[in-house]
């Protein structure tokens, strides 16, 4: 795995955010996207309503479903046709749901995008066992695809995707975590499914392997940046724009790196102040915190190392087809740079 730039890293050539959206590149895919719902709809029909229940009211909660979309959009860049891409795209937004389930439930949520979680609304009970329903339905569809490689890259996707859950349980309320150890946690917990949607549109294409790294590697890189940018959404948002409470990271314990950049640039009682609150998961001085965060300018090596990866992503790019497709993505990485929720 590739070693981040570093967050002081010169400027970075990644192409200037034209007036072409993120509603603008996923038009792309919009027939695309209407298919992988319908697969959708038809492999969650089961004999327990309130597994139907559960799993619409997340899956239908908005959000872009990027990770399906990147699948697509790489698979359009590649020139794959057929129904697989549409039952994948679907087994990873089932996997990526049933993340999203555990995750309230350990993380004690009870805000995502801006309306109350599942196990706000139904139970931890509930929530677990549907996000397990998930998990088992996806494994059933990934055998439609009769390749071993995709039960490969889906396998270790979902064991990796765990793992991460576990380091980042093990680094609640752990100050000294540096920024190594930190993205190991987000390149296992949130990139790695993003890494496996763009790796799957290649194996798809048949494509040979250093076309599929190149994939994956723009997979990766997105998917670090776009959790990197999340974290700084937790010092520099507003609930309402973000879907989540400004300051649930700090009350969860998690030291992110707007907080790990603001401990080594902070003065030693600030540094102090900030271990302390993630220690005890303590909100109670978040205004002053919040301050500390922008004043000594780790946002802005937030932002920097996220610009990193996203650069790291269009450089994976550089030998892919010249077409409609690859400049969405391309836009994509970009485009995360300007991310607000």
């Amino acid at each position: 795995m590739s070693k981040p730039r570093s967050a002081e890293a010169n400027p970075l050539s990644v192409p200037p955010v034209d007036t072409t959206s993120t509603a603008d590149v996923l038009r792309l895919i919009a027939s695309d996207m209407a298919e992988v719902d319908r697969v959708i709809e038809r492999r969650l029909d089961t004999g327990v309503p309130l597994v139907k229940q559960v799993a619409k009211y997340i899956i239908s909660a908005g959000g872009k479903r990027l990770r399906p979309a990147l699948l697509l959009l790489t698979a359009g860049a590649l020139g794959v046709e057929g129904a697989q891409k549409f039952n994948l795209a679907s087994v990873i937004e089932f996997i990526h749901t049933a993340t999203l389930l555990h995750d309230d439930v350990v993380d004690e949520s009870t805000l995502r995008r801006g309306r109350p979680t599942a196990n706000e609304s139904f139970g931890n009970a509930a929530s677990v066992l549907v996000g397990d329903f998930l998990y088992s339905r996806a494994f059933q569809m990934m055998l439609d695809a009769n390749n071993p490689r995709v039960m490969e890259i889906l396998a270790e996707a979902t064991n990796v995707i765990a793992e991460g859950e576990v380091l980042q349980l093990m680094n609640m309320h752990d100050p000294s975590l540096d920024e190594e150890a930190y993205l190991r946690v987000i390149r296992s917990k949130t990139a790695k499914l993003f890494e496996a949607s763009t790796r799957l549109a290649a194996v798809l294409a048949g494509a040979a392997a250093p076309v599929e790294n190149a994939c994956a590697e723009y997979g990766q890189a997105l998917g670090t940046a776009f959790q990197v940018i999340d974290d700084v959404l937790d010092y520099a948002g507003e609930a309402l724009e973000t879907g989540k409470n400004v300051g649930d990271d700090l009350r969860e314990g998690k030291t992110t790196l707007p907080l790990i950049f603001a401990m080594q640039r902070g003065s030693a009682q600030e540094a102090d102040l900030i271990r302390a609150a993630i220690q005890a998961g303590d909100t109670s001085r978040l205004a002053e915190i919040v301050g500390i965060v922008r004043a000594t300018g780790a946002l802005d090596a937030t932002r920097a190392a996220a610009a990193a990866e996203a650069q790291r992503a269009i450089d994976a790019l550089r030998d892919f087809p010249a077409n409609p497709h690859t400049s969405g993505l391309l836009q994509l990485a970009a485009q995360l740079l300007e991310r607000r929720a």
